[in-house]
C-alpha cells in the first residue's frame, strides 16, 4: 500500500470538516482531485473509508483506524522537525491548538502574539471549537493542545489551569432594571432565554453551548443577530436589538465606552475554570512545551 502525506492530510481534513468538499478546500486541492485521491486510497486498501451522505461524510471502522494512524504520523513528523530544528536552519515547528470562544477572544491573543514574536520559527494552527469537541480531538490525537472549560470530561488527559472565565449578560440599562430588583442581583439564564438575543455566529463554541442549554430546558434561543466578536455583540445590544451573553472581560471593557448594564448570571455553569489539556506534556515537541510554559506564565 502506498499513501503519501498529501493523501493522509487530505483524509484528516475531510474528517475534521465533515465533507469532501470542505476538506478539499482546507487541503488546497480541487474537489475532483480530492475525490480521486480518497477513492484511490479505498481501492488500495480494499475497504470503504467513508460513508457518504447528503449532509457530508462519516468514517467507517477502517476510516477511524486510518485516522488514528495518520494522526500519529503527523505527530511524529512534528517531533522530528522539532528535534532537527536545533541542528538545521529553516525547519519550522507547528502547534495545533484548539480553544473555546472566550479563550480565543479574550485571553489568548496577547499571549500568542508575544510567544510568536519571540519564536519566529514556530507556527500555530489555531481553531475555535466547543470544549467537548476539543477534549475528544486532543484525546484522539487531532490536536497537540486544547483550552477547555472544566465542565467536560478530561479523563486520560494531562491538564494545567489556565484562567477563570465568567459569562455575563449585557443589556440596555432600562431593560436590565426590569430583570433585577436590586443593584448587583444576579439573573438566571432561564429568566433571559425567552428574550431576543444578540449572539456570536452559529459556528462559535459559545453559541452552540448556549443553544444546547436552552434546548435542555425545552426552550429555543432566539438569535436576532449573529456577529463575529464580543465587541460587536455589545454594540448591537447597546442599540436595543436584544440581550447578549459574553465573557466578562469583554463586557466590562465595552461598558466603559457604551451605554450598557452588565448582569452576573446566577447559574453555576457561568463561572468556569479554563484548563490547558494535552495527552502528555513530556510527549510533546519542545516548541509545543515552550508554548504551554509561556501561556501558563
Amino acid at each position: 500500500m502506498r499513501f503519501d502525506l498529501v493523501d493522509l492530510q487530505l483524509f484528516l481534513h475531510v474528517l475534521d470538516a465533515g465533507s469532501i468538499t470542505a476538506g478539499s478546500r482546507r487541503a488546497h486541492l480541487a474537489l475532483a482531485s480530492a475525490s480521486e485521491r480518497i477513492q484511490h486510497m479505498e481501492e488500495t486498501l480494499g475497504v470503504p473509508l467513508l460513508v457518504r451522505g447528503r449532509r457530508g461524510v462519516q468514517p467507517t471502522a477502517a476510516g477511524l483506524a486510518l485516522q488514528r494512524h495518520a494522526r500519529l504520523v503527523f505527530q511524529q513528523l512534528a517531533r522530528l522537525r522539532a528535534e532537527l530544528g536545533e541542528h538545521a536552519a529553516g525547519l519550522k515547528g507547528q502547534v495545533r491548538l484548539l480553544c473555546n470562544t472566550a479563550a480565543l477572544s479574550e485571553y489568548l491573543p496577547e499571549r500568542l502574539a508575544g510567544f510568536m514574536a519571540r519564536h519566529p520559527d514556530v507556527d500555530i494552527d489555531l481553531e475555535e471549537r466547543t470544549s467537548s469537541d476539543i477534549a475528544r480531538a486532543v484525546r484522539e490525537g487531532g490536536a497537540d493542545l486544547g483550552i477547555v472549560a472544566d465542565t467536560v470530561d478530561l479523563s486520560g488527559l494531562e491538564t494545567f489551569p489556565f484562567c477563570t472565565d465568567r459569562i455575563v449578560a449585557v443589556a440596555q440599562p432600562a431593560l436590565a432594571r426590569t430583570l433585577v430588583t436590586q443593584e448587583g442581583q444576579a439573573v438566571t439564564f432561564a429568566r433571559l432565554v425567552d428574550f431576543d438575543h444578540v449572539t456570536l455566529t452559529g459556528d462559535s463554541a459559545l453559541f452552540r453551548y448556549l443553544t444546547q442549554l436552552a434546548e435542555r430546558a425545552g426552550r429555543t434561543l432566539r438569535a436576532r443577530v449573529r456577529l463575529r466578536s464580543f465587541d460587536a455583540v455589545c454594540r448591537m445590544v447597546e442599540s436595543g436589538v436584544g440581550i447578549g451573553l459574553v465573557s466578562e472581560p469583554a463586557a466590562r471593557r465595552c461598558a466603559r465606552t457604551m451605554d450598557l448594564a452588565v448582569l452576573e448570571l446566577a447559574d453555576a455553569w457561568a463561572v468556569r475554570q479554563l484548563s490547558l489539556c494535552m495527552r502528555s506534556f513530556e510527549g510533546l515537541p519542545r516548541h509545543a512545551q515552550q508554548l504551554i510554559e509561556e501561556i501558563r506564565a
